[in-house]
């Protein structure tokens, strides 16, 4: 290990302590109580989306099949972390496995690059509708939305990949506590005593790659949406078209 880091203990571990909210035990049940609430009305709600477009012939777009999607990858994303939580606040155990951390780190990377991957085709396919309306039924067909769908998937994996074979490279680690409710790769990468430059630069540059470029795709596609709708005379012309963007807002 490098020098920066000498003075302190270094292990090899096989579990790592979640902090987790509070260690109050008079707030468990309040805890309990509340964050499964809201996972259960995340994941019904979200449920209801992937219904309500799988039964309305209506919803069967592009931009409805994103957003099932979406949907579909923010269950992901909670059930991925809320239910460790909860099973640690009854058993007021916090303890969770090596394996079972590099899990859970593995698929919430997934699920979260998939909703920012996803955003950002939500928002080239209202780019395509409102500023190519003429094409947007040729160019969006159900090949391309699929393969679009396809392609952050694989995108998601890619990411999830290089995460885990940066943190199966730690053979040490300064403690075990980790500051969160969870696995966050961040919190987890930040435990190692691994100081190399190169693997540094690999995780600025997954940063570039899957922060800032959905974001600056983003902002490209509404900057063009905008710009369409400001040419147009009319302010219900101007309504009508931008709350086509509603959905993906």
């Amino acid at each position: 290990c490098a020098s920066n880091i000498e003075g302190k203990i270094l292990t090899i571990i096989s579990e790592f302590h979640l902090r987790g909210f509070s260690e109050d035990p008079d707030l468990q049940p309040l805890l309990f109580g509340l964050f499964l609430s809201m996972y259960l009305v995340t994941v019904l709600g979200n449920l209801l989306v992937i219904l309500a477009v799988i039964s309305d012939p209506h919803l069967h777009t592009p931009m409805y099949f994103f957003l099932s999607n979406l949907s579909l990858a923010d269950i992901g994303v909670m059930s991925t972390t809320v239910p460790k939580m909860l099973t640690n606040i009854q058993t007021h155990s916090r303890v969770i496995s090596y394996v079972g951390c590099l899990t859970q780190m593995s698929l919430f990377i997934i699920f979260a690059c998939m909703d920012d991957l996803l955003l950002t085709v939500m928002a080239y396919d209202r780019f395509m509708a409102i500023c190519h309306p003429l094409h947007y039924p040729v160019i969006m067909n159900l090949h391309l939305c699929g393969f679009l769908v396809l392609v952050s998937l694989l995108f998601a994996l890619f990411e999830s990949q290089l995460c885990i074979l940066i943190a199966l490279g730690f053979t040490n680690f300064t403690e075990v506590k980790i500051s969160n409710f969870f696995c966050d790769p961040t919190q987890v990468l930040s435990l190692s005593c691994y100081d190399n430059f190169s693997g540094n630069m690999i995780k600025y540059f997954i940063g570039a790659i899957y922060g800032f470029l959905p974001v600056l795709g983003i902002l490209l596609s509404y900057y063009e949406i905008v710009s369409s709708i400001l040419t147009i005379p009319s302010l219900s012309g101007k309504y009508k078209t931008f709350s086509a963007c509603a959905s993906h807002l």
